[in-house]
């Protein structure tokens, strides 16, 4: 699918919001780092460009720039904070380091009338807006004007008219800009002239033609977790080819209580695809017995889980190609070359990839869609809504919520914990207001009392989270009733825990979970 709306990215950990916001507004938008947009542009140009923000400076010499056909194909461009400065820099303005930086609220001024602003704010008018930047404008290439400032950007919004070339010091894509999304539809639909016609229904009929035409009369094998990503690609898929999809469910012994059979069930009961369940669960806590540390931990998960979905894909025979339930942050993470903390959370709750030895092609019909998007799709394709709004659970399954050695007591320990947490979440109707929760058995015993008797059994936390794209996230605010309900249960009804806290962490991009 080509993009009408092309975002370059200089390395800000927000970038992909950009991306989000023009596509809730209903126009298709893509991703692609700056040192590899001009071939991009030459292969497919967009209707606009949009230029992202960035932690470097354009004031030292071989910071990122962008391609100067950017500013030669006669299309709408919008630079965003490093994007603006990059922009003004290679038009011939003037950007230098600055002793009065902004970081955080700011209160925009209008001050010049523009189509960026239709609908939003007149002259004179006054808002808050979301500042992250030490260097600053101080002088404007030929043709652009000061449409908008705040106290310590005097170039805070400018604008060329002629050539269609706004560039913003503040960030649009975030919450904390209140109507930066109405902005980014002002230059996409209104500057742009983009229909806002991109929608779940769409993607899926040209998905699906898109799965015929790449796949013909050849068989596909789809590793199926049971999560939502790869339970949506599997649905998808066998909508546009029927029983030339097989699926292998590799059943690990790390599910949470009750998913192993909910996936059996949902896929060969309800929607009739042929599904391979390969119960492994042996296999797995034979090879995790007796290691504790995290990183071997997860690539011996990894490792198994290759064996036994090879084997298994070897007793079916004659497939060529192989489905994956990749989204877009995987693809941008993939080719992008500035890098950052997201390589090491993918590390962290991913079980690696197929081997190359099995020569297998990729059918990944997701690859262009955010989660909350796949989510959409999965709604659009009629899967149960229980299922589409499950939350996220990382490849290596509860390994990840058991630090230290693995054992079958511990993990019953923790489904039964994780249970009632994930049921009292739910009598309280606060399932869906929350990005992930799970318990976590911690490798601490502490003393306790129960009645008339001393224990000395394990510690078991509490996380909830809120978030939008998993990169970073807030701690759910419990009521104290709720933490003390859920506490109790536990504590009274799974035998081995004598003790329950609540994590109250919040995370900021690039932090780990627990191990």
């Amino acid at each position: 699918m080509s993009a009408p709306v092309l975002v370059i990215d200089f390395g800000s950990q927000v970038t992909q919001l950009i991306a989000r916001r023009v596509r809730e507004g209903g126009v298709y938008a893509e991703i692609v780092p700056y040192n590899k947009a001009e071939e991009v542009l030459k292969a497919t140009p967009p209707k606009a460009i949009i230029l992202s923000g960035g932690p470097s400076t354009v004031t030292q010499e071989g910071t990122p720039r962008a391609p100067q056909m950017v500013f030669e194909m006669g299309v709408p461009v919008l630079g965003i904070c490093y994007g603006q400065q990059t922009m003004v820099k290679q038009l011939g303005g003037i950007v230098e380091p600055s002793n009065e930086k902004e970081f955080g609220r700011a209160t925009l001024e209008v001050t010049g009338q523009s189509p960026l602003f239709d609908n939003l704010w007149p002259i004179g008018a006054t808002d808050d807006v979301w500042m992250s930047h030490g260097d600053r404008v101080m002088g404007l290439p030929s043709g652009f004007k000061v449409i908008a400032h705040s106290e310590n950007a005097p170039f805070a919004v400018v604008a060329d008219e002629a050539r269609k070339f706004y560039a913003v010091m503040f960030h649009p894509e975030v919450v904390h800009t209140p109507r930066g999304g109405a902005l980014l539809r002002n230059f996409v639909q209104n500057i742009a002239g983009i229909p806002a016609d991109w929608n779940m229904r769409a993607f899926r009929a040209e998905a699906i033609d898109r799965i015929r035409h790449q796949v013909g009369k050849s068989k596909v094998i789809c590793g199926l977790s049971g999560g939502v990503d790869s339970s949506v690609a599997a649905v998808l898929i066998h909508e546009a080819i029927g029983d030339q999809l097989t699926c292998i469910f590799v059943d690990t012994g790390l599910m949470r209580a009750g998913e192993s059979e909910e996936v059996v069930s949902l896929f060969r009961g309800h929607y009739n695809i042929p599904l391979v369940h390969a119960e492994a669960q042996e296999l797995f806590l034979g090879r995790l017995e007796g290691v504790s540390d995290p990183e071997k931990k997860r690539k011996i998960i990894g490792s198994t889980f290759i064996d036994v979905f090879d084997g298994e894909a070897h007793k079916i025979g004659g497939a060529e190609f192989l489905a994956q339930g990749t989204l877009y942050p995987d693809v941008i993470e993939s080719i992008s070359a500035i890098g950052g903390p997201s390589v090491t959370i993918k590390s962290h709750h991913n079980v690696g990839g197929l081997p190359e030895r099995m020569k297998m092609k990729l059918v990944e019909p997701l690859r262009e869609l955010f989660k909350d998007e796949v989510r959409a799709l999965g709604r659009e394709l009629g899967l149960p809504p229980s299922f589409v709004g499950r939350h996220p659970f990382p490849g290596p399954g509860l390994a990840i919520r058991v630090p230290g050695e693995i054992t079958r007591e511990k993990l019953e320990i923790l489904r039964k914990a994780d249970t009632i947490y994930l049921d009292e979440i739910r009598k309280a109707g606060l399932y869906d207001e929350i990005w992930q929760a799970f318990a976590v058995l911690l490798p601490v015993k502490t003393v306790g009392v129960m009645g008339d008797d001393r224990t000395y059994d394990y510690v078991c936390a509490l996380r909830a989270v809120t978030s939008t794209d998993g990169m970073t996230a807030d701690f759910y605010p419990f009521e104290s009733k709720f933490l003390g309900r859920t506490a109790t249960r536990i504590v009274n009804e799974v035998r081995g825990v004598n003790r329950v806290v609540y994590d109250y962490t919040s995370k900021p991009p690039g932090t780990i979970e627990w191990e």
